[in-house]
């Protein structure tokens, strides 16, 4: 199945707008994020309104290569404009953002023309993706048949194209090899089965089933998501000749699940500021909770562990950014246990917030746990993270751990598989 797409560069909406406009227009929309948040919620998904706010604000062409009508931002700022939309709503920044940052994945490992084809003649894009491959990419002729279901779709709601993790079949060894596929809207059906979740049922994490959809040779790449090869960079980092197409995987997916969470924990601060500064307290001497130490104590606490997750996640963006430099540079190439490292520090983020988020929620008062009160959707929003199979840190640090002694990785016998 050959394609020959035209390679022209694409105009970008804005031409000048900057990093910190796209932020400001993150946080103006917080307001109108928490007035929806209910009916955010019941739908599953954010409301076709919002998904044109974010197309005219131009959060989806955040990471998005310039050549292919994006802006080309760092991930310093889409970090930020997750952190500001989160703090708005969590699940409507939890299906923008892992939709919107696959564009990356796109623009790093993918051709050129494959790319053009992705981003389309003008620069729509969007795609969920999932890691486990709980489907197959077999060849057919001069391309590929995809077939599987996966769960777990964020962002499938608004996406153009989905980009799941697939198994190769190796008919030479009979082993299956890990791939990356590209496949356009038309050739999956999104399956009505988000929402009976505890949390982030907002979040539009639908299941995606794939019937034998046929795509070119160049919309199927061999790629491991936990160890990806960039020891002679990347397609799109010689295409668009900038280090930030050049990174790997884990790190830049998990900062994207920190990042929202921090928006989480200071939406979870400003709601339990709200309650401490209008409820009295339950005991003489009667006062304002705001007023009385032991709510001064949460908050501080929280305030604290907020603040430090919300630093970890800005500085793994430029630590990233500049593991990538140095590998495009011509020096030593981003490693497997660099990534490693990062992913490890982000998760210990995540679980900050989650304690942070726990502390707010039980000193709150019940009236905060009641059905439609925003601290109960907090923290069940935080739970769902907590159960992310990403969030569990002790995986993680076993794998850091088996890298950094040589006991697995590219020059140890045992590779990390998906099962570690």
């Amino acid at each position: 199945m050959s394609t020959t797409v035209q390679i022209r560069p694409v105009p970008v909406p804005e031409p000048q707008l900057t990093p910190d406009e796209m932020i400001e227009r993150a946080r103006a929309l917080r307001p109108r994020l928490r007035e929806e948040q209910d009916a955010t919620e019941a739908r599953g998904h954010y409301s076709p309104e919002l998904h044109q706010e974010f197309r005219k604000a131009g959060f989806y062409r955040c990471l998005q290569p310039r050549r292919f009508g994006g802006y080309e931002f760092d991930l310093k700022t889409f970090y930020r404009v997750a952190i500001e939309l989160a703090r708005g709503d969590p699940s409507t920044a939890w299906c923008l953002i892992l939709g919107a940052g696959h564009c990356l994945m796109l623009g790093s490992y993918f051709d050129a023309e494959a790319q053009a084809a992705g981003f389309g003649p003008n620069g729509e894009f969007c795609a969920p993706s999932v890691a486990a491959p709980t489907g197959t990419a077999k060849r057919a002729g001069d391309g590929w048949v995809i077939h599987g279901t996966w769960a777990y779709a964020s962002g499938a709601p608004y996406a153009t194209h989905f980009m799941p993790c697939v198994t190769i079949p190796d008919e030479k060894n009979g082993r299956s090899k890990l791939g990356v596929a590209l496949i356009p809207r038309a050739q999956w059906k999104m399956l009505d089965d988000w929402g009976a979740i505890l949390g982030m049922r907002g979040s539009g994490s639908n299941s995606i089933v794939v019937d034998q959809a046929r795509v070119p040779e160049n919309h199927v790449i061999e790629l491991d998501m936990l160890d990806v090869d960039v020891s002679k960079g990347t397609p799109g980092s010689h295409l668009h000749g900038n280090p930030m197409y050049a990174g790997r995987c884990s790190s830049f997916f998990h900062a994207e699940l920190v990042s929202l969470m921090t928006g989480l924990g200071l939406a979870a601060l400003d709601e339990y500021e709200s309650i401490i500064r209008t409820k009295n307290t339950l005991f003489p001497p009667i006062m304002l909770r705001y007023e009385h130490h032991d709510y001064q104590r949460a908050f501080g606490l929280a305030l604290g562990l907020v603040g430090a997750a919300r630093q970890l996640a800005i500085g793994a963006s430029e630590r990233y950014a500049e593991y990538c430099r140095r590998g495009y540079e011509g020096g030593q190439p981003f490693q497997l246990r660099e990534d490693l490292e990062l992913f490890a520090i982000l998760e210990h983020g995540g679980r900050m917030v989650w304690e942070a988020v726990e502390l707010l929620f039980r000193t709150s008062s019940s009236a905060g746990a009641k059905n439609g009160q925003r601290m109960q959707r907090y923290y069940r929003d935080i739970s769902i993270y907590r159960g992310h199979l990403s969030a569990q840190y002790e995986v993680v640090a076993e794998r850091l751990a088996l890298v950094h002694l040589g006991l697995a990785g590219p020059n140890a016998k045992t590779r990390l598989s998906h099962q570690t």
